[in-house]
């Protein structure tokens, strides 16, 4: 079913379709049944989205021109303007992974969030669209980093076993507790 669906670098004329995805599944929104099917947590401003569109790091899929599907992939000097973002770099220091004895702000990014249409998840599409991704970013960054709240289970799921992600930590925050996973991009999928 997906593999007819394009995937594209977002543009700005896409920013009124991720705002509209994003509404649909941010935690805020969500009864807590919902939330079993997964969420994202950072909501993000027309503003903060022209910036990541010009940076060239929103990926999205559509179906009939409806933005169904995107991921983002910032530096963390973008997403330092959110606290959860910087207590996370700070933790950086004692993170290991694979061959990277150093993790770093400059030598990572920012993964997500990823969220996909509940019409679109389990057919296929979020391994064509991360590897659509990577290809488009293994330039800029080697290691990608990502935090996932514990209680999003169908995203640590799609993560770990679909994507093959590795957790390398976790971390607690605002009363909430995440993993942190990598993944290098050097590995297509």
């Amino acid at each position: 079913m997906t593999e007819n669906i394009p995937l594209e670098i977002a543009s700005l004329q896409d920013i009124d379709g991720v705002l509209s995805l994003q509404e649909l599944y941010l935690v805020s929104n969500l009864t807590e049944a919902e939330k079993e099917f997964g969420f994202v947590t950072t909501p993000f401003t027309n503003a903060q989205l022209t910036e990541v569109i010009e940076n060239k790091g929103l990926f999205i899929a559509k179906d009939n021109q409806k933005v169904i599907a995107y991921i983002f992939a910032e530096s963390w000097t973008f997403f330092n303007q959110w606290p959860i973002f910087k207590y996370m770099s700070s933790l950086f220091p004692n993170l290991t992974f694979q061959d990277f004895n150093t993790i770093t702000t400059t030598n990572s990014f920012q993964y997500g969030p990823i969220c996909i249409h509940a019409d679109y998840r389990g057919k296929g599409l979020i391994r064509p669209l991360f590897e659509f991704m990577r290809s488009h970013i293994v330039e800029r960054y080697p290691l990608a980093l990502t935090f996932i709240n514990k209680k999003n289970i169908p995203s640590l799921k799609a993560h770990s076993e679909k994507l093959q992600w590795t957790v390398i930590g976790d971390f607690q925050f605002n009363s909430n507790d995440y993993f942190i996973l990598a993944y290098n991009m050097k590995k297509a999928i």
